[in-house]
């Protein structure tokens, strides 16, 4: 994981006393609602259309998270993306796709200007890449004492193929002057008060992770135009970043000459505390920095958890791992709640930023209940902690080993 903005002038009081079973709280609970989902005594929200099996989190706006088990093919397909939004989705029913405006501006922009969509198809070339995005906030829901905000488990990740122009051969072809610090984005998407000069989420990069040969300006995802839900006509997709810096149903790119303002880019939105701090601890705007490259992790797409298995022969497990801007090395399960590891295979990713396949057999020894963990490392040798992280106040950057419940006969 990658901070930025580094302005700390006092950490916030502890308000409680680190425990190693309160962090291992919201874990286990997971487990138990594995194997009995209705003790999670949840809310059952309508479905989204499209979407058969995504857990609706919130209809207002509307949010959904994709079970484990449903996140198992190497490219993920539409219908099994996850949902965040911030605002309510522009009608794009109507439109006509190639007429979509992007507006070029800011402080730092040598040459504003619009192009339209057509425009940007005819001019630029042609880019198709797997990128891997996950909201800030993805297993919030295990930390202990809660945060606000959307209660996602592990399901808030997908690595679809986008295609698009690189956006640094746009802001070339516009032009940046030396003051150039940041590239943000503003969206069609309505505030959820209905108020038209409120904007419900802009955030933007830096210029360094902006001019990355990733980062795309998107018109397709795995071949078709870009689903309504994920940013018709037009998105930003910066993998390995925050989900919520990749602006969907994009309108303007702002080159800025400082570190972009917008709404959700201020306060504590999408940061965490620049030194550690007591679960329960408040702290003040000015000790928060901006979270950037998203930490090591890995999920166990195969087998189900909550499944039953027979112990006759050995259980084919699989699933994803990724690490932010860096590359997976190495991922590792367990059968034994960490206390020995196995090396499982481990894929090449299909290009920088995208996830990586992971695969292994596992026999277990006797009958009963079985916790299979899983554990990714990346390039620079930093692991997946066992238990919860650093709590933070808004509940982001779980990367805790994801764990499955089996009952093997």
């Amino acid at each position: 994981m990658v901070l930025s903005e580094r302005v700390v002038s006092g950490r916030g009081a502890a308000h409680g006393v680190y425990s190693r079973r309160s962090m291992l709280r919201g874990s286990l609970a997971t487990v138990s609602a594995a194997l009995c989902p209705l003790a999670a005594g949840q809310p059952v929200l309508p479905a989204i259309p499209g979407k058969p099996g995504l857990k609706v989190l919130s209809e207002r706006p509307i949010n959904a998270e994709t079970p484990a088990h449903l996140l198992d093919d190497p490219v993920t397909p539409a219908e099994r993306m996850f949902v965040r939004n911030n605002g309510i989705p522009p009608d794009t029913r109507d439109i006509d796709p190639l007429n979509w405006t992007l507006e070029l501006a800011g402080e730092a922009c040598a040459r504003p200007m619009q192009l339209t969509l057509g425009e940007l198809k005819d001019r630029f070339e042609h880019v198709t890449l797997a990128l891997q995005i996950e909201c800030g906030g993805n297993g919030r829901s295990e930390f202990h004492p809660p945060a606000r905000g959307n209660q996602w488990t592990t399901g808030a990740v997908a690595c679809p193929r986008f295609t698009g122009v690189r956006l640094k051969d746009v802001l070339e072809y516009c032009g940046t002057t030396d003051a150039a610090v940041y590239v943000a984005y503003e969206a069609a998407d309505t505030h959820l008060s209905g108020d038209p000069t409120k904007q419900p989420i802009s955030r933007g990069v830096p210029m360094h992770k902006a001019l990355e040969a990733e980062t795309l300006i998107a018109w397709a995802m795995n071949g078709e135009p870009l689903p309504p839900l994920h940013g018709y006509p037009l998105r930003l997709v910066a993998g390995g970043w925050p989900g919520s810096v990749s602006g969907k149903w994009l309108k303007r790119i702002l080159v800025r000459d400082r570190v972009h303002d917008g709404p959700k880019m201020g306060g504590q939105s999408y940061r965490v505390p620049c030194d550690p701090v007591a679960p329960g601890a408040t702290v003040p705007d000015e000790a928060m920095c901006i979270i950037e490259s998203m930490p090591v992790k890995s999920l166990i797409t195969h087998p189900r958890s909550g499944s039953r298995q027979e112990r006759a022969k050995p259980i084919a497990v699989r699933g994803h791992a990724w690490a932010g801007d860096l590359g997976v090395a190495s991922v590792f399960t367990s059968i034994d709640f960490g206390a020995t590891w196995q090396p499982a295979d481990l894929n090449e990713p299909a290009n920088r930023l995208a996830w990586q396949q992971w695969s292994t057999n596992i026999a277990i020894p006797t009958l009963g209940y079985y916790e299979i963990w899983a554990r990714a490392v990346d390039e620079n040798g930093r692991s997946q902690p066992l238990v919860l992280p650093g709590w933070n106040p808004r509940g982001y950057l779980n990367n805790a080993c994801h764990r499955i419940a089996l009952a093997v006969a």
